[in-house]
């Protein structure tokens, strides 16, 4: 019920990044109720009043010292819990990269998505090769790895539904990977500010089962010499 308001998962490694977050929650949460109780608690029982001036701890007794002390060093303990379930969940999306099934090309420029399957050779600049501005095509169940690289600013390729997020740095390849569990449409934001129609930067990753994605893959990618462009901007390479 707590986690109800976060987009569905459909990633591989979301459920350990939701655990963390629950579990930030669940230590975050009562600590910052208790705290601010406290101070509200000592605000009201140590103000001055008339004929009494307020009390000024200064915590050089051991008795006083404690009430610093001992929550310090719990709060302590309790991050090095949440550091230990964060670096998990870190390990596994970002640096225990399985092999992919699918490779796919991310070009971010102001103020669009642009994502280019390779060629026969494996190469994303020559024959064969597929492009879709605003639409990312993956099959259920693969991995995928995406290369991603700015043509101009910092942009942040982001898929709440896959608890995914990467910054895009101009001049760098930067690669991410993900595996979809469930076949659907999940938008693409970025989540970096990256120019006034920066709203506008906005796309699709469709994810189709294994029969539907071997007939989009027959029908546009790369089996005939030329598509033409539709509505969605999308092509092929001879």
């Amino acid at each position: 019920m707590l986690m109800s308001w976060l987009p569905q998962n459909v990633s591989t490694f979301g459920t350990d990044i939701d655990s963390t977050l629950r579990l930030i929650i669940f230590i975050v949460g009562p600590w910052f109720i208790l705290a601010e109780g406290l101070i509200l608690y000592f605000a009201i029982r140590y103000r001055k009043r008339p004929g009494k001036p307020a009390v000024h701890v200064r915590g050089e007794t051991f008795r006083q010292a404690a009430w610093v002390l001992i929550p310090g060093v719990i709060v302590m303990l309790l991050d090095f819990s949440i550091d230990n379930a964060s670096g998990r969940a870190w390990d596994e999306a970002k640096i225990e990269s399985p092999a992919p099934a699918l490779n796919v090309q991310v070009t971010a420029e102001r103020f669009a998505w642009i994502f280019t399957y390779p060629g026969h050779t494996g190469a994303f600049d020559g024959k064969g090769t597929y492009w879709s501005m605003g639409k990312l095509y993956v099959p259920v169940n693969q991995v995928v790895r995406l290369n991603m690289r700015s043509m101009d600013v910092i942009h942040s390729f982001a898929v709440p539904n896959l608890r995914m997020r990467q910054d895009i740095v101009p001049g760098r390849t930067i690669t991410a990977w993900f595996e979809a569990t469930r076949p659907g449409n999940y938008g693409i934001q970025c989540t970096e500010l990256c120019g006034f129609d920066h709203y506008k930067m906005q796309g699709t990753l469709v994810v189709l089962s294994a029969d539907d994605f071997a007939k989009w893959r027959q029908k546009h990618w790369p089996s005939a010499p030329a598509i033409a462009i539709n509505s969605d901007a999308e092509g092929a390479n001879k």
